[in-house]
C-alpha cells in the first residue's frame, strides 16, 4: 500500500490515515492490482433573487462525495480554511436536471459520467452570464445562519481556494439560480436531505465501511444505498493517483420543490465496473490518504 498522494507542491504528504476512498478492483484480477476506471467546488453585493420567470426542470440530483475519493487524485486536495474535513459524505451540490436532454445544435455537447449526449442536459446560469458579473451574485447575508453546518457539511476541498463560501457561490450561481428557490431554500434543503439520509450511517449498518484491507462488491454498495434511502441513486467513480477506480460521488433524485427524494428519471452508466460484465461483479477496496496542508 502506498504512503503517499500526488498533491500540490504547497502540500505536505503524509502516511495514509483519515481520509478514506472506497476503490474498485475487478473480479479475476491478480491480488494487489485494480482495474483503472474513470469515473467540483466573493465579491458581495445586495441578494439578487432568483429569475422572475421560473425555470423550468424536472428533477434535482442531489450530488454527495467523498472527500478520500476527491483527495486521493492525481491533483490532491487542500482542506478548507475552517480545517480538515469529517470522514463523512460532504456535498457537491443540488443540481436542477432534464429528465431528457435538450436539443439546442450541434455544438452543444454534453457529457454525463462519459456517455455524450447531444443538446442541454440541465440549466444552468440562469442569474447571468456564466463569466459576467451581472448576474447570480449570493450575499452571505442571505445564508448566514446555515454558515456553521454548510462548513461542517458542505467543505470546499479545491486547493484553488480554501473559502467554503466561494464553493456556495460558484454552486448557487450555476445551479441554484435555476432552482426556482431563494438562496436561503436552496442551502437549507440540501443541508436537510443530508441530515435524513447519511450515507456514511447508511453504508456503515451495512457493515460497508472504509478500511485498508476491505472488500466489498459493488452491488452490495448500491443495494445498502437504495435500502436506507427508499430510492436507487446513481454512483460515479474516480480514479486515484495510481489509476484505481474508487467511490466518489453519489447521486440522489429529489422532486422539484427540492424536498422528497424520487425515483431517478435518468439512470447513468455506471463506470465502477466492466460494462460488458453488465455492469455487475466489481469489487470496491479501500484505501486512506492524509494530507497537511503546509
Amino acid at each position: 500500500m502506498r504512503s503517499v498522494f500526488r498533491a500540490p507542491a504547497h502540500q505536505i504528504h503524509c502516511p495514509l490515515t483519515n481520509l478514506l476512498a472506497w476503490t474498485i478492483k475487478q473480479p479475476g484480477q491478480k491480488q494487489g492490482r485494480s482495474m483503472k476506471l474513470p469515473i467540483a467546488f466573493g465579491l458581495v453585493l445586495p441578494l439578487l433573487a432568483v429569475s422572475s420567470a421560473a425555470e423550468r426542470f424536472d428533477f434535482f440530483y442531489f450530488v454527495q462525495q467523498w472527500p478520500g475519493s476527491f483527495c486521493d487524485t492525481w491533483r490532491g486536495c487542500c482542506f478548507p480554511d475552517t480545517g480538515k474535513p469529517a470522514a463523512d459524505f460532504g456535498i457537491h451540490g443540488l443540481w436542477p436536471n432534464y429528465a431528457h436532454c435538450h436539443r439546442r445544435g450541434d455544438d452543444d455537447v454534453f457529457s454525463i459520467l462519459g456517455l455524450e449526449r447531444r443538446g442541454r442536459c440541465w440549466p444552468q446560469y440562469c442569474g447571468g452570464d456564466d463569466d459576467g458579473d451581472d448576474g447570480g451574485k449570493l450575499s452571505p447575508w442571505a445564508i448566514r445562519d446555515l454558515v456553521a453546518s454548510l462548513q461542517r457539511n458542505w467543505p470546499t476541498l479545491s486547493c484553488k481556494s480554501g473559502d467554503s463560501f466561494r464553493f456556495w457561490s460558484y454552486e448557487w450561481k450555476k445551479h441554484g439560480t435555476c432552482s426556482n428557490l431563494e438562496p436561503h431554500d436552496y442551502f437549507a434543503r440540501a443541508l436537510a436531505l443530508k441530515a435524513a439520509h447519511n450515507l456514511t450511517e447508511i453504508l456503515s449498518g451495512a457493515g460497508i465501511v472504509p478500511s485498508a484491507t476491505a472488500t466489498y462488491s459493488l452491488d452490495s454498495l448500491s443495494d445498502a444505498i437504495a435500502k436506507g434511502i427508499g430510492f436507487k441513486a446513481n454512483i460515479e467513480c474516480n480514479r486515484d493517483a495510481d489509476g484505481e477506480s474508487q467511490l466518489y460521488q453519489v447521486y440522489q433524485c429529489v422532486d422539484k420543490e427540492g424536498k422528497n427524494l424520487i425515483d431517478c428519471p435518468l439512470h447513468m452508466r455506471s463506470k465502477c465496473s466492466d460494462q460488458s460484465q453488465g455492469g455487475r461483479g466489481g469489487w470496491i477496496r479501500s484505501t486512506g490518504v492524509c494530507v497537511v496542508v503546509a
